[in-house]
C-alpha cells in the first residue's frame, strides 16, 4: 500500500442572483462550498467543510491537533503517554482529557464529526475494549476518521500485524500534515510545521554525518520481567536512523513490538539501550530512570556492550511515536548516540 495520497475534489455551488421584483436589488450570492476528499490508509475521507468537533486519541494525534492550530475544535483527547511537548502544554490544559481510551458509547457521547487516532488499534476489531469500531462503522454515522499513516493497516479493522513497512517513514508524517491541513483548512500552518521538522532533522543529520552508527535496542520491560523490543516497523527505527544509529532489531517486522529472550539481546549485543516508559500524562524522560537502572542491574545482561559501557538510557515511549515529536525525538536520540556532535 502506498502512503497517503491527497485528491481534492472541489464542488462549487453555482451562485444564483435573483433580482428583486419591486426595486431591482440583488440577493447576495452564496459563498462557494468545497468538498474535500483525501485518501488515508486506503479509505476515502470526505468532508464538506472543515471538521469542527474533533476527538484525538493517543499522544501523536493530540499533539498534531495542537500543532495544526485546531485546539479549539477538540471535544475530547485520550490516553497520553507522557507530558505533551512544552509548546502544547497550555493548549492541552484547556481541552477535555481522559487517561483511558473511550468506549464506543463514550466516544459518541462527545458528538465528534472527526476522529483522529495516533494508532491503528483504536479502530481494530480484535482490540476488544480499546476499539471504538471500524472506521466504516463510524462513517455510517457521519463521523470521518484518520489513522496516522506510518501505522496504516492493510485494511479497515486490522492492527499492527498489517502495517506496510514502506509507510513507516518520516516523509509519511509530512504527507499526513499536508492532508490534515487540507481537511481542517490549516494548510499554511501545516507547511510551517513541516518546514520546522525538516530543518531540525536535517541539522541533526548534518551533525552526525560520517560518524560511526551505534546499534540501538529499544526495550520494553513487561510486568513479568520479560522483554520486548521495538522492531523494524516501529517508528522508533526511523528515529534511531535519522539520529545516526541503527535499530539492532530492525529485521523483526511481524509486529511493532516483538518478544525476545535475554539470549537474543546478548547475541545482538547493542551498543545503546533505550527504555520505553509509558503511559501517564505526568511522565517525563526521567520517569524511566528506575527502569533503566533495573536493566543495567540485570546480571544476565552484564556482558552486553550497552550495559558494560553505561549506555542504558531512560527514554519515553511517546518519543518514538509517528507525529510532530519526530524532530524532538531525533534530537534527543542523537544527543545520546553522538554527544560530541549534538548537544
Amino acid at each position: 500500500m502506498s502512503p497517503t495520497r491527497a485528491t481534492i475534489a472541489v464542488a462549487l455551488v453555482i451562485a444564483t442572483v435573483a433580482a428583486c421584483a419591486s426595486n431591482g436589488s440583488e440577493q447576495a450570492a452564496e459563498p462557494p462550498a468545497e468538498a474535500v476528499t483525501v485518501e488515508n490508509c486506503g479509505i476515502d475521507v470526505t468532508v464538506d467543510q472543515p471538521p469542527q468537533r474533533v476527538y484525538a486519541a493517543y499522544q501523536p494525534a493530540t499533539e498534531i491537533a495542537h500543532a495544526l492550530g485546531i485546539t479549539d475544535r477538540l471535544v475530547g483527547t485520550a490516553f497520553l503517554d507522557s507530558q505533551v511537548l512544552p509548546e502544547y502544554a497550555a493548549a492541552q490544559e484547556g481541552v477535555p482529557y481522559v487517561p483511558q481510551l473511550p468506549t464506543r458509547d463514550g466516544l459518541l457521547a462527545a458528538e465528534p464529526d472527526f476522529v483522529l487516532s495516533g494508532y491503528n488499534n483504536f479502530f481494530a476489531e480484535g482490540s476488544g475494549d480499546t476499539s471504538v469500531g471500524t472506521r466504516s462503522s463510524l462513517s455510517e454515522l457521519g463521523i470521518q476518521s484518520w489513522i496516522l499513516s506510518p501505522l496504516c493497516p492493510s485494511e479497515d479493522g486490522l492492527s499492527d500485524e498489517a502495517i506496510d513497512p514502506a509507510s513507516v517513514r518520516v516523509d509519511t508524517i509530512y504527507q499526513d500534515l499536508r492532508d490534515l491541513g487540507t481537511i481542517f483548512g490549516a494548510q499554511e500552518r501545516a507547511e510551517t510545521v513541516i518546514a520546522d521538522q525538516q530543518q531540525r532533522i536535517a541539522a541533526v543529520q548534518q551533525a552526525v554525518e560520517g560518524a560511526d552508527r551505534p546499534s540501538v535496542a529499544i526495550l520494553l520491560v513487561d510486568d513479568d520481567g520479560g522483554y520486548r523490543v521495538a522492531g523494524g516497523i516501529d517508528f522508533g527505527t526511523q528515529i534511531v536512523e535519522h539520529a545516526g544509529g541503527v535499530n539492532a532489531f530492525a529485521d523483526l517486522t511481524q509486529r511493532r513490538h516483538m518478544d525476545v529472550d535475554i539470549e537474543e539481546i546478548i547475541r545482538r549485543d547493542p551498543d545503546v539501550i533505550l527504555t520505553s516508559v509509558c503511559c501517564d500524562i505526568s511522565f517525563t524522560a526521567e520517569s524511566g530512570a528506575e527502569e533503566a537502572a533495573a536493566i543495567a542491574r540485570n546480571p544476565a545482561l552484564a556482558g552486553v556492550t550497552a550495559v558494560r559501557n553505561g549506555q542504558v538510557h531512560p527514554y519515553l515511549f511517546s518519543d518514538r511515536a509517528a507525529g510532530v515529536r519526530a524532530a524532538h525525538a531525533v534530537e534527543v536520540v542523537a544527543s545520546i548516540l553522538h554527544p560530541n556532535r549534538v548537544d
